[in-house]
C-alpha cells in the first residue's frame, strides 16, 4: 500500500525490492547510478545514499567503489563482501566470508590472514577491505573475512576458530566496548601475529594502524566554526567509550578552545545508540533533539549516522545545509560522481588496510619477531568539503 507520508529514501527502497523479488532485475544486474535516481525520483544525493545504503546493508544490493551498485538477488539474507565471487563460507556461518574461494584452484597452498570487523555495512569496511587485498594479492596469503557483529564474545570465538582453521596472522577491528578483548591480550602474551585497526588498547603495546582522531574533529569544527556556526554538536551512536570516540572528543573539546569557545556539554551527545532497522523514529532522544533545533551543525562519528540525521531533517522538512549542516567522519557515498554530497573527514581507509597488511606480512615474514618494537602508524585525516556543510543564515 502506498503512504503518500513513507519517506522518499523508502519509497526508492521499496521501488528496487520489487524490482527484485519480481525478477525484473536480475543477480549482478547494474542499477542507476546516484544522479540518474536523483533525476528519476526528483530528490536530493542525500535521500539516493540514503536508500542505497539501506539497501546494501539488508543485502539487496552491493556497491563497487567506482563502479556502481549491483543487485544481490532476491535469495540473500544479509550483505556479503563484493570483494569475492559466490564466496563459501564456513562453519561460522553466516558471520565469515571467506575470501579463498575467489583464488584460482593452484594458490590453496596460499596462506591464511583472519580480518576480524563489526560489520561491512559502510564503504569505510569496503575500503579498508580494499586497501589488504592490494597487498595480499601479491603476497602468498588469502584472506579470510569475520563479522563480529559488534559482539565480544563473538570476537573472541572468531579468533580462537580462525587460529583453528589456520590463520598464520589476524587484522583485527576491534568492537565497540567499554574494556579490550582479553582474547586479543592473550594474543599479544603467546607472541601470535596480529595488527589492530582504528583503535589501540589502552595501556598495552600492540601493532596498530589508523587515522588521527584527535586531527580529524579538529579539522571538522575548523570548518563548521569558519562557516558561521557556533552551535556544534558531535554524535556517536555507541554509547560505549573507545580511544577512537576519546580521541574525537578531545579533539573536538580542543579545538572548542583554541576558538576562546565555552564548552557545552549538551552539545556532545553519546548516550543513546540508534535502531537503523526501524529507519526515523520520532520518540528517540535524537530526532527531538534536530527538530528542537538545540544545534545547527552536527559532527557525526561515522557516515552511517550522518545519513540517518539526513532523514530525520528530510523528514522535518529541514534544508540540508541552509538549516543544518552535517559533516560526517568518512564517506557515505562511493566516491562516484564529481563532488561528494557529503562535508567528510577522509581518514585514507584504503591506506590503512595497505599498511596493516604490510606490517602482518612482515612479522609473518620474520617469523613474528618484532624486536621488541611496535608499529604506531597514525595516517592524517583530511576535510573533503561536499555539499552538506553551509553557511550559517539567521
Amino acid at each position: 500500500m502506498n503512504n503518500e507520508r513513507q519517506p522518499l529514501y523508502m519509497v526508492i527502497q521499496e521501488h528496487f525490492k520489487r524490482l527484485i523479488t519480481t525478477g525484473q532485475l536480475a543477480k549482478d544486474d547494474k542499477i542507476p547510478t546516484e544522479k540518474e535516481l536523483m533525476e528519476e525520483f526528483h530528490v536530493s544525493r542525500i535521500t539516493v545514499a540514503n536508500a542505497l545504503t539501506q539497501l546494501a546493508k539488508d543485502g539487496w544490493i552491493y556497491r563497487i567503489p567506482g563502479r556502481g551498485s549491483f543487485v544481490h538477488g532476491k535469495s540473500m539474507p544479509q550483505p556479503v563482501s563484493h570483494y569475492q565471487d559466490k564466496p563459501e563460507v564456513s562453519e561460522l556461518e553466516p558471520n565469515v566470508i571467506s575470501a579463498e574461494s575467489y583464488q584460482p584452484l593452484a594458490t590453496n597452498r596460499r596462506r591464511m590472514i583472519g580480518f576480524l570487523i563489526p560489520s561491512l555495512e559502510d564503504y569505510f569496511a569496503l575500503r579498508l577491505i580494499q586497501g589488504i587485498n592490494s597487498i595480499l594479492d601479491e603476497s602468498g596469503y588469502y584472506l579470510a573475512i569475520v563479522l563480529t557483529k559488534d559482539n565480544k564474545d563473538r570476537e573472541k570465538e572468531a579468533i580462537r576458530e580462525l587460529i583453528h582453521k589456520g590463520a598464520e596472522g589476524l587484522i583485527i577491528f576491534p568492537i565497540d566496548a567499554e574494556t579490550y578483548n582479553e582474547e586479543i591480550l592473550a594474543l599479544k602474551i603467546r607472541n601470535y601475529p596480529f595488527v589492530l585497526i582504528d583503535r589501540n588498547l589502552p595501556g598495552v603495546e600492540t601493532h596498530v594502524v589508523s587515522s588521527d582522531n584527535f586531527l580529524g574533529t579538529q579539522l571538522a569544527v575548523s570548518h563548521l566554526w569558519d562557516l558561521g556556526h557556533r552551535d556544534i554538536a558531535i554524535v556517536t551512536d555507541s554509547p560505549l567509550s573507545t580511544t577512537t570516540v576519546e580521541g574525537r572528543i578531545a579533539g573536538y573539546m580542543e579545538a572548542l578552545k583554541q576558538k576562546n569557545a565555552l564548552i557545552n556539554p549538551a552539545f556532545i551527545l553519546t548516550e543513546f545508540r540508534i535502531d537503523y532497522k526501524k529507519g526515523v523514529d520520532d520518540q528517540h532522544p535524537l530526532y527531538r533533539y534536530v527538530r528542537n533545533k538545540l544545534a545547527t551543525a552536527y559532527i557525526t562519528l561515522n557516515a552511517k549516522l550522518g545519513l540517518h540525521i539526513a532523514a530525520i531533517a528530510q523528514r522535518l522538512e529541514l534544508n540540508v545545509p541552509d538549516e543544518l549542516s552535517i559533516l560526517t567522519f568518512d564517506d557515505p557515498y562511493s566516491g562516484e560522481g564529481e563532488t561528494s554530497a557529503f562535508t567528510h573527514v577522509a581518514q585514507s581507509e584504503i591506506e590503512i588496510g595497505r599498511q596493516a597488511a604490510e606490517i602482518l606480512i612482515g612479522l609473518l615474514d620474520s617469523d613474528g619477531e618484532s624486536d621488541g618494537k611496535y608499529h604506531k602508524i597514525i595516517l592524517q585525516p583530511k576535510l573533503v568539503v561536499g555539499k552538506s556543510t553551509g553557511l550559517l543564515t539567521k
